[in-house]
């Protein structure tokens, strides 16, 4: 099956950026911004913007969304930026920029829901270790409330599984190493991945089941619209 995509400029050419789809154009220029400005003002930003849990004094309602916007670093954001231009675009230019703007925040939202219930099992059994006096359970109390969580990850591992169950065969390669594989099976193998970290805490400073909700949401969504036939934007067919 072959997709075509026409423009809307009336024969007009613009830069590479201004060919981009609205929403994904607009996401990264957003997130772009706000990675400048967290570097002239690290403390503000991070304090304000990222998302605490929920008993922590630093916590604020907005940082369910705000914290999707913010990255730890250079590479943080430059990778995540890529996945969006690259794989963002194709799933925005299929479902269409409203549906994908939806699809975006709501796999976000669910990539929070999934980090923060996990936080609370962890909270829960701390909390019972420090009834019982145990000092490292407090530690560990003190760690979750003041470590901020920052990134787009969550709703750009959304976007990859949106990828993978539109076009399950298109070949995907890593850069490192450089494997090949289907999209199916590549985003397959990342779910697994973020399973066995999130469970043993490898990479501990990662949030594995942020990424394991969002391509939760990702999934229920594609499969939700597919089976109620409002998966396609009408305009482009």
């Amino acid at each position: 099956m072959a997709y075509y995509y026409y423009g809307n400029d009336g024969g007009r050419r613009g830069g590479f950026f201004s060919s981009l789809p609205p929403v994904t154009r607009n996401l990264i220029i957003v997130n772009l911004i706000i990675y400048l400005a967290t570097l002239f003002n690290q403390n503000f930003m991070i304090g304000t913007f990222a998302l605490f849990y929920p008993t922590s004094p630093f916590f604020h309602g907005w940082q369910v969304v705000t914290h999707m916007f913010m990255h730890g670093g250079f590479w943080h954001v430059f990778f995540n930026m890529y996945t969006l231009l690259i794989f963002g675009s194709v799933v925005e230019r299929i479902i269409g920029s409203r549906k994908f703007l939806l699809f975006y925040f709501v796999c976000g939202l669910g990539a929070v829901a999934l980090h923060l219930g996990v936080q609370y099992l962890q909270m829960q059994s701390y909390m019972e270790g420090a009834a019982l006096g145990n000092a490292a359970a407090l530690q560990n109390i003190a760690l979750i409330k003041n470590t901020p969580t920052v990134g787009a990850s969550g709703a750009i591992y959304g976007v990859l599984m949106g990828y993978a169950m539109l076009f399950p065969e298109s070949r995907m390669t890593l850069l490192f190493p450089p494997v090949t594989l289907s999209a199916k099976w590549m985003v397959a193998i990342f779910a697994a991945i973020e399973l066995f970290t999130g469970v043993t805490g490898l990479a501990g400073s990662i949030a594995h089941f942020a990424h394991l909700g969002g391509m939760l949401i990702g999934y229920l969504m594609i499969l939700s619209w597919r089976k109620r036939g409002i998966l396609f934007d009408k305009d482009r067919l």
